[in-house]
């Protein structure tokens, strides 16, 4: 089977968990909880962690508790320099520009930030749109009014004819219920119960089509 849209996660799937930036973001997330919110140092990450475990995202636990403007949270955490952690990758550009299907950003982020770490990467002009949180408000991956509103930005592509990448087990394992392929990036290879495909890195995609996938 041929796929005709695929989905793509952004942070920590367009490019790999080693480079850090994820972990820059995080640590900005909790100075935004200390020096925003008032938090003190030692609470924040606990709290920070169980607003994205409960609410699938910590913007979405502030957003309810405290009243957190979404744009002002978004501006501080993604204040990253990318060109500390990301490089261009010639390599993945060419793999993605190879796949046979619509090629579309599915993210929690903004498209702000969406649109720098492509530049980055060296990606820009290969996806069709960015579904970003904006988009999809005021859902969230992994909630599955977030997917609907995904296909209905992709012009409501039956979800058997889309595969969905991400990092997270528990958005491939949730979209994977309403429908979708899915493919869990840059772990183990192996059998997965949360994903159809398992992808140790973007480089492997092609052999999703020659499969067949």
């Amino acid at each position: 089977m041929a796929f005709s849209v695929i989905f793509f996660d952004l942070d920590d799937t367009l490019y790999p968990p080693v480079s850090g930036l994820w972990d820059e973001i995080g640590a900005r997330i909790n100075r935004y909880l200390c020096e925003r919110l008032g938090f003190p140092p030692e609470s924040a990450v606990a709290v920070r962690e169980r607003y994205f475990q409960e609410y699938g995202t910590t913007l979405r636990g502030l957003q309810i508790h405290h009243g957190v403007d979404m744009d002002d949270y978004l501006a501080f955490v993604h204040d990253v320099p990318l060109e500390r952690y990301l490089k261009p990758d010639a390599a993945l550009r060419q793999v993605l520009a190879s796949i046979p299907a619509r090629k579309l950003i599915f993210t929690n982020a903004d498209t702000h930030h969406a649109n720098r770490v492509l530049q980055q990467r060296g990606l820009q002009g290969l996806f069709e749109t960015i579904i970003d949180i904006h988009a999809i408000a005021p859902y969230c991956k992994p909630m599955p009014e977030s997917f609907q509103r995904a296909l209905q930005v992709a012009g409501n592509p039956d979800p058997r004819a889309c595969l969905l990448i991400d990092d997270q087990p528990r958005v491939t394992r949730a979209a994977r219920a309403l429908g979708f392929h899915t493919a869990l990036v840059h772990a183990p290879a192996g059998v997965s119960l949360d994903a159809d495909f398992v992808l140790p890195t973007l480089l492997d995609l092609p052999r999703l089509f020659q499969q067949g996938g």
